[in-house]
């Protein structure tokens, strides 16, 4: 099943903020709170696209609905960022790679760099997976670089909508 959703209102000057080389791929990531907020910050910032695969959830439901809870925490960005549901990302990576994006997965791994040093090329997507056990060892060696953001404290890691707004922000909103 493929969704794909373009959303265009005259109230909204995409034109003017949208980064066109900058997409997102979310991929398995459960919660539909996190994936709201995500594409509360994708707008913020102007992502062009964000790519959604596996379970993870969708601002439509299964009949093609809009989502309450989905729009709670988008507040419209679902309407303003453009998307599309792929079930499997192999696709998606392979698509974006053809296109000459450079994937970027934000991880922690041995060979991830800390975000703050990493320079994005012209066409980046940025690569976020599953809250818990984050991106696979699979996944991450089809991925062009791998960042990660230093963990000072006793945790581990960061909800992943407050991982992908750090990101973002420091990545894009140039």
């Amino acid at each position: 099943m493929v969704v794909t959703n373009y959303y265009k209102y005259s109230c909204y000057d995409t034109v003017s903020y949208v980064k066109k080389n900058f997409t997102l791929i979310l991929h398995n990531i459960r919660s539909v709170y996190n994936v709201g907020a995500i594409f509360r910050t994708a707008d913020a910032v102007g992502i062009s696209k964000i790519y959604l695969s596996g379970y993870t959830p969708t601002p439509v439901d299964r009949f093609n609905q809009p989502r309450a809870d989905f729009h709670k925490c988008a507040l419209g960005a679902e309407k303003t960022v453009v998307w599309e549901y792929k079930k499997t990302v192999g696709p998606i990576i392979r698509l974006l790679k053809r296109e000459g994006f450079e994937i970027v997965a934000l991880e922690q791994d041995e060979r991830s760099i800390d975000y703050k040093k990493f320079k994005p090329k012209n066409k980046t997507a940025l690569f976020l997976g599953t809250e818990t056990t984050g991106i696979s060892k699979s996944l991450l060696n089809q991925c062009d670089s791998i960042i990660e953001l230093p963990m000072k404290g006793k945790k581990e890691s960061l909800n992943v909508s407050v991982s992908a707004g750090i990101a973002l922000y420091r990545l894009f909103d140039r």
